[in-house]
């Protein structure tokens, strides 16, 4: 049975200062507390062997799975699908902020300079593929928070990505198995409109 285990980075400075990151470029460090995160993942996966490790194009993606991976030999992939969302001119500005733009917005409508919450629903929804594309059967996916909500919720069948998993936590891992996110990937598909 294939195995694919998404968590989202662990704790990083932005997260502190609760400031959003679209940005790949931007150098975002880990916490303190975001090591020791990193380091109960690699734990909780200490007893898998694992095939592939993916991260995002973010530096706090690599850093998360290198922390949690330690000394194992574990072939590291980058999919710049699962990046976080594209904020454009948001870049940098507080979660509140953020949020207050979403809240007078569609999700279809794209950040002021980036891509719209649509946009990024149907790139996980490609990243969830490309992870199936894999010649792999155990994989370790370290991304972020957005995209882990998106495909838990469309697997629990939700209508709606953002609920009723919200406040997914850091360097936490979540199992799927190869057809619950096939049908993962292909719901966030379903619910965001073309």
């Amino acid at each position: 049975m294939r195995v694919f285990l998404l968590a989202r980075h662990a704790q990083s400075r932005l997260n502190v200062e609760r400031r959003v990151n679209g940005d790949p470029a931007l150098e975002v460090p880990l916490t303190e507390q975001g090591l020791a995160e990193a380091a109960r993942l690699g734990l909780q996966v200490a007893n898998l062997a694992l095939d592939v490790a993916v991260h995002t194009r973010f530096g706090r993606t690599e850093a998360t799975l290198r922390a949690a991976l330690g000394d194992r030999h574990v072939t590291l992939h980058e999919e710049p699908l699962f990046d976080d969302i594209d904020v454009g001119d948001l870049e940098g500005r507080t979660i509140d902020e953020y949020r207050a733009w979403k809240h007078e917005h569609r999700r279809s409508d794209p950040f002021p300079g980036g891509e719209s919450l649509d946009d990024a629903a149907r790139r996980y929804a490609r990243a969830a593929r490309a992870l199936l594309a894999l010649d792999a059967e155990r994989v370790l996916v370290v991304c972020h928070e957005i995209p882990v909500r998106y495909l838990l919720n469309a697997a629990a069948g939700s209508t709606d990505l953002d609920g009723p998993a919200h406040d997914i936590p850091n360097a936490t891992p979540f199992a799927f198995g190869e057809t619950e996110l096939a049908r993962a990937a292909d719901a966030v598909a379903r619910l965001v409109p073309v």
